[in-house]
């Protein structure tokens, strides 16, 4: 997508002009597996012109392979972002309606192509909840990837601006039958598929742990999830977050595994979630064990909120310093 954000803390109304960067889910997935040196695919349509041209080079730049990447259609989604501080939130107004994307069937995809020779696909909420024709071509997409020995992964990623919850859960919950790795927070999981995590108080800053336990393991349960990774946030203002997650996988251990917590003071948590998806994709492909994976994961994504912009552009050597650290954010000469 095209993002248009005010600058710096300013809003909409006030503003005379954007800047103007790229992002999106799987967009920002595929970026930061391929700063993490992975060989990372991203498929899409875009448009055949120049600001779809701006697009596909945005993620060629940092590595992503476009061999997938369609051209066609009349334009590429945009969403403004007013970006918020301490009390006052962010706020997003997506223009995407038409777009290249939500015009991309099957038809146009040779699915048996893509997930030749690959280990892993990721894709997000926000997809299917762009229309029909995307969420047909994405279950072809996922039927494929199981066909072919492929790991998926799912963000659940639910967007109040693009479905309603009942829409939602009649789309997403028989997609769950293709997933492997099941992303989520308090809300995705509540709206996406119906499942509510206890007493948990994001705005209010209180986590109800055990809530999130039996979330956890009841996620696992009901579709047989290989691994369920929850994000824990608790909002003390729109500039203070505190982050950490969970993750269960019946494999090392009993119960599910409690990242480190790290306070964040936030540049843009545009993208936090992807980077946290694609750490723990990293992490899953890369670590001896799920703990490391979990660890690397949340680091990734605290980072990521010090970052301007949707794309996590912080190396796996910066992650892994602030793992063993705990990073001081002291001046490095």
């Amino acid at each position: 997508m095209l993002r248009l954000s005010t600058p710096g803390y300013s809003r909409i109304l006030q503003t005379d002009h954007f800047i103007m960067t790229f992002g999106g889910g799987e967009a920002n997935v595929s970026v930061a597996l391929a700063n993490f040196g992975l060989e990372s695919y991203y498929v899409t349509r875009l448009p055949k012109n120049e600001i779809g041209e701006a697009a596909l080079q945005s993620v060629r730049r940092y590595g992503v392979k476009t061999d997938y990447i369609l051209r066609g259609g009349e334009r590429l989604g945009i969403y403004f972002l007013e970006t918020g501080a301490s009390q006052r939130p962010s706020k997003v107004i997506y223009d995407r309606a038409g777009s290249s994307v939500t015009e991309m069937d099957s038809s146009m995809i040779d699915w048996d192509a893509v997930f030749a020779d690959k280990d892993w696909f990721h894709w997000t909420g926000i997809t299917p909840a762009l229309g029909k024709v995307p969420a047909t071509t994405l279950k072809d997409a996922c039927i494929a990837a199981k066909k072919a020995g492929v790991k998926v992964s799912c963000d659940l990623n639910f967007r109040s601006k693009l479905w309603a919850e009942k829409e939602a859960q009649a789309v997403m919950n028989p997609l769950m039958e293709y997933v492997d790795v099941c992303i989520a927070n308090e809300e995705d999981a509540q709206r996406s598929l119906g499942f509510e995590a206890g007493k948990t108080d994001v705005e209010g800053a209180h986590l109800d742990e055990e809530g999130y336990v039996k979330l956890a393991k009841a996620l696992k349960k009901t579709y047989g999830f290989d691994t369920v990774a929850i994000t824990l946030r608790e909002s003390f203002s729109a500039s203070m977050n505190g982050w950490s997650a969970l993750l269960y996988d019946n494999k090392e251990c009993r119960t599910p595994q409690r990242s480190t917590r790290y306070e964040i003071n936030i540049v843009d948590r545009v993208g936090g979630g992807d980077s946290f998806a694609s750490g723990l994709i990293y992490g899953l492909l890369t670590k001896t064990n799920t703990k490391d994976a979990l660890e690397f994961a949340v680091a990734a994504s605290c980072l990521k909120h010090t970052i301007p912009g949707d794309y996590n552009l912080v190396s796996v050597d910066e992650i892994e310093k602030l793992v063993t650290s705990g990073g001081s954010g002291r001046v490095e000469r």
